[in-house]
């Protein structure tokens, strides 16, 4: 993939979280429970921090496959975390939580290759 591809990508998913997160701020503060916002905005935390970095990552892939790896877990790690914490608070259906940690999971995954393409020497 070309490095426009992956910057598209980053593009995408900062859109997404400014625009998700405004819906959030003003469509449901009225709709959905406090609590549940607080789970919604949970994810709209890590869903920007996580576009920040994929778009980080986009400029730096180069040849090393670690990154590359990386942002792909990342990306992957937004979707099943803070898509799951969209869903559950827009939808109260509790399995939903069950993919939560899935995501935190493979979002730690891909920083311990960031760490590990930082350990590498040139």
């Amino acid at each position: 993939m070309a490095k426009n591809q992956y910057l598209l990508i980053s593009g995408i998913v900062g859109f997404l979280a400014v625009a998700l997160g405004a819906f959030g701020a003003h469509g449901l503060k009225n709709i959905i429970e406090a609590s549940l916002l607080e789970t919604y905005k949970t994810g709209i935390l890590y869903h920007l921090i996580h576009s920040a970095i994929l778009f980080a990552l986009a400029f730096n892939l180069n040849s090393n496959g670690f990154l590359k790896k990386s942002f792909w877990l990342i990306l992957s790690g937004v979707v099943l975390f803070s898509g799951s914490l969209y869903l559950y608070a827009l939808t109260q259906i509790k399995i939903l939580v069950l993919i939560t940690p899935i995501g935190g999971v493979t979002l730690l995954a891909g920083w311990l290759l960031i760490i590990i393409a930082g350990m590498k020497k040139s």
